[in-house]
């Protein structure tokens, strides 16, 4: 007779905060009473395997997923420091074309053009990343 054993995951302490956050939530929408929001709480913290966390929100119901929005978000730069750097080179650029064009005095302000197609291309790799992460995609840069 064969036994199968499966591992069980050991959660961490951010897991069980994301875990609280959602009861709390759903306490505060009026789907737990107190005492069940106060039970469950108590039964995040004292969980020692992921899936006792899972349990205790089996039938809550999930979050909506996040809508699209603007890419270029401070949170979007946190997560990824490769749209840091572009957005740093991209000022960087910016700065020193202007500065050239104050210096030479031309009286048409010519870095316009050059600063559009800076923005457009820190917008379609912010645009392309978020595309990917919505996906589910590995996003390798």
């Amino acid at each position: 007779m064969e036994t199968t054993h499966t591992a069980r995951v050991r959660a961490a302490d951010a897991d069980r905060e994301r875990v609280a956050t959602v009861v709390q939530t759903a306490g505060s929408e009026g789907r737990l009473t107190l005492d069940e929001v106060e039970e469950r709480l108590t039964r995040v913290y004292a969980a020692r395997f992921t899936d006792d966390l899972t349990e205790l929100t089996a039938d809550l119901p999930r979050p909506a997923p996040p809508r699209p929005g603007f890419p270029l978000t401070r949170d979007a730069l946190r997560r990824h420091p490769a749209l840091r750097v572009h957005l740093a080179v991209v000022v960087a650029v910016a700065v020193l074309v202007i500065v050239r064009w104050a210096v030479l005095g031309a009286g048409f302000f010519w870095p316009a053009f050059p600063l559009f197609w800076l923005a457009v291309s820190v917008l379609v790799h912010a645009r392309a990343r978020s595309f990917r992460e919505r996906a589910g995609a590995a996003v390798p840069y």
